[in-house]
């Protein structure tokens, strides 16, 4: 098809937003190592000072308890550890719980053992079975340590939301540290860490149109912390060993102004999402769009074509110029059944589209994907006429 390409795959990673390429680009010129006592080196930290008080500012946190990273992946793995430690002394997390529909980087458990990691179930909608949560924390043997626990926010592939308030209570009231991988739900829903639903979040740069290569642990405090994952010289308060990505960190910065701004555009991208989904149940009536039911993040949409495989409906999209996910893209681009609709108890050879969308999304990208997908089907049509 031809014309310019349409990006709808958001979740995956979003565009790199003008600001931020201009931050890395501005950052790439300060040549000196950010822990110099120089001039050169003031510059250079204080590029990473701001950055770091505007992604605070995305979730209504203090500048001094983020702890910048690689990336998500890098932060979920610092914090699902067994070993932390508050001041001096030593913390033992002993058993770490998790939903079976967490992106990979929650689920495989971190750096905890296989047998000390707790899987509770979803439901159809894919929201955690809260009750199932209750009863596994009710039974944590507290003599052994501290239970962990690390949910999604909103579901990347569903863009389902989780009761974080709910889950939240579960968690203090077993006494337990509750970590919300917040990746997919930063800067389109609004979070604030004041009001105290989580003890640490998980953030990315590259999903709200920073640069890829950053990432964030923030926490209520960092009186109580993971021991390092990787160390060093020292870098954040000895956190997070290593020479800081001055170029990434800064884009993430200007990502996250942008992003904080952004949240009041929400209801435009529902708009859109509505018209997508207007489209799919219009052209394909027997659709299934999963956790419609529930609430969901305004920019995703993941559904299924009966009869349509997922990776063969992918590359007609593809080539006909929109680019778009069959599930979520952490598995080296790799398509295969969806883990996330397993846990929503569907079967599971069943495949299934992710579309995900943002404020850059323009009118023409939906009619594109409207003609793809009516394109789409109109040569399942006549292969079933022949057949």
């Amino acid at each position: 098809m031809a014309g310019p390409r349409a990006y709808l795959d958001y979740n995956a990673s979003a565009p790199l937003l003008p600001a931020a390429r201009a931050a890395v680009v501005a950052a790439l010129e300060v040549t000196a190592n950010p822990s110099s006592v120089h001039s050169e080196g003031r510059a250079a930290r204080k590029i990473i000072e701001d950055a770091r008080r505007d992604v605070a500012a995305l979730v209504g946190a203090k500048p001094e308890h983020v702890v910048l990273t690689s990336g998500a992946t890098e932060a979920a793995t610092t914090l699902l550890s067994p070993d932390w430690r508050m001041g001096r002394g030593a913390v033992r997390m002993s058993r770490l719980y998790v939903t079976e529909a967490d992106h990979p980087c929650v689920l495989n458990g971190g750096r905890f053992p296989a047998d000390r990691v707790t899987r509770i179930g979803v439901d159809a909608n894919g929201i955690v079975d809260l009750a199932a949560l209750e009863a596994a924390l009710a039974v944590h043997d507290k003599s052994e340590g501290l239970p962990l626990v690390a949910i999604h926010a909103a579901n990347n592939e569903t863009g389902v939301i989780q009761p974080m308030r709910a889950i939240a209570e579960l968690v203090k009231a077993a006494g337990g540290v509750l970590v919300l991988d917040a990746v997919q739900a930063v800067g389109r829903i609004p979070l604030d860490m004041s009001e105290g639903y989580a003890d640490y979040l998980i953030l990315s740069s590259h999903k709200i149109g920073g640069p890829k290569g950053a990432g964030a642990i923030v926490g209520q405090a960092d009186l109580m912390m993971p021991a390092p994952l990787v160390s060093g010289g020292g870098q954040e308060k000895g956190h997070r060993g290593g020479t800081e990505n001055l170029p990434a960190i800064a884009g993430f910065g200007a990502a996250a102004r942008a992003a904080l701004a952004g949240l009041a555009e929400t209801n435009e991208v529902r708009a859109m999402r509505g018209r997508l989904e207007e489209t799919v149940l219009r052209l394909v009536p027997d659709a299934e769009i999963f956790g419609k039911a529930v609430e969901r993040l305004a920019n995703t949409t993941f559904f299924a074509i009966p009869g349509v495989k997922a990776e063969t409906a992918q590359i007609a999209f593809d080539l006909a110029g929109v680019a778009l996910s069959a599930g979520s893209a952490c598995s080296s681009g790799k398509v295969g059944p969806s883990h996330v609709l397993k846990a929503m108890g569907f079967a599971d050879n069943l495949g299934a589209l992710r579309v995900s969308i943002g404020r850059q999304t323009s009118e023409a990208d939906v009619e594109k994907f409207e003609t793809a997908l009516a394109a789409l089907l109109s040569r399942r049509t006549d292969r079933t006429r022949a057949a």
